[in-house]
């Protein structure tokens, strides 16, 4: 994590405190509000006595300022640095960013400095202009609310239509792609967005588009038995961070086994699964019975091919 103290919670608060003063807005109530909401509940008693005491010059008693202008807090050089790394990944580009004064910086780190080993090769195209156009176009239908027309292709090299209302995008780490949540189509509410090749906005004259009610996703609860070795559990709370879970011992404190039980969408139980099967003898699978049978079926496949 890269912290500055000039991003703190104190000059969060000091700062609004001024930009109040300096606008000519600020009221005595103001000053333990502003606190409140931005520090801790112990702020209070360090912030507000520094300030009315005159031991942080910034406030005259009758709430004025010496300040000419609301204060601002520049970028520290790591800060740049770090923001500049970002803006060299290409699904940054997607969503069309610009921040100025970075020409001169030296990134703090690019894509040369690291390896990713657990993810697919197969990711969405987002160097690809007419990738971009459409994500964008996605992008801005979700935030603007109305339809579009989307068109996949099929084997045989046609195209497939679709009018549906884009309701949001989700990102796959492990399969590096986006796919759109949409609703009122009747081929269904997932896209991925690597298979479109043409996307415009829903035009039918006198053929009001209804996008009814996105499909709620089925969530699964998933209960796995953990074996800390080599440090699995630790791993496998980064590896699932992002899921809904509660882990718990299993027997003595003494134990090196844990219950992890995580809920799932159905529709990532393949990835769910490759992730499983990454941590080999040290996870096990105990429900739902679906993802069992489907890691069996894995597991039996690689043994028939020799892959064990």
């Amino acid at each position: 994590m890269i912290f500055h103290e000039l991003h703190s919670a104190y000059f969060d608060a000091v700062t609004r405190i001024l930009s109040r003063a300096v606008a000519g807005t600020l009221a005595p109530a103001d000053l333990r509000t502003v606190v409140e909401d931005c520090a801790f509940a112990e702020s209070p008693l360090t912030i507000l006595p520094a300030l009315r005491e005159g031991r942080w010059p910034l406030l005259s008693p009758d709430l004025t300022t010496p300040l000419h202008h609301a204060p601002g807090r520049p970028l520290t050089t790591l800060e740049r640095r770090f923001l500049k790394s970002l803006l060299l990944d290409p699904r940054v580009a997607l969503f069309d960013l610009h921040i100025d004064g970075l020409d001169d910086v030296q990134p703090l780190f690019t894509s040369a400095d690291y390896v990713i080993f657990d993810q697919s090769r197969d990711g969405d195209p987002y160097t690809d202009p007419g990738y971009i156009a459409r994500f964008r176009l996605i992008l801005d239908a979700i935030r603007h609310r109305y339809p579009l027309s989307l068109a996949t292709g099929t084997r045989k090299g046609n195209r497939v239509w679709m009018h549906l209302q884009p309701e949001r995008l989700e990102y796959s780490a492990k399969d590096d792609k986006f796919r759109l949540i949409s609703s009122g189509c009747r081929y269904g509410g997932t896209v991925n967005l690597g298979r479109i090749i043409a996307a415009t906005p829903y035009e039918y004259a006198g053929r009001p588009f209804r996008s009814g009610t996105p499909k709620a996703p089925v969530m699964l609860t998933a209960t796995l038995t953990i074996h800390d070795a080599r440090n699995t559990l630790e791993r496998a709370m980064l590896h699932f961070a992002h899921f809904e879970k509660q882990v718990e011992r299993l027997g003595s404190t003494a134990s090196d086994d844990y219950r992890l039980t995580l809920r799932y969408d159905r529709n990532d139980e393949t990835e769910l699964l490759i992730r499983i099967l990454s941590f080999g003898p040290f996870i096990r699978v105990e429900s739902p019975e679906s993802l069992v049978e489907a890691i069996r079926a894995r597991l039996t496949a690689q043994h028939e091919l020799g892959l064990n």
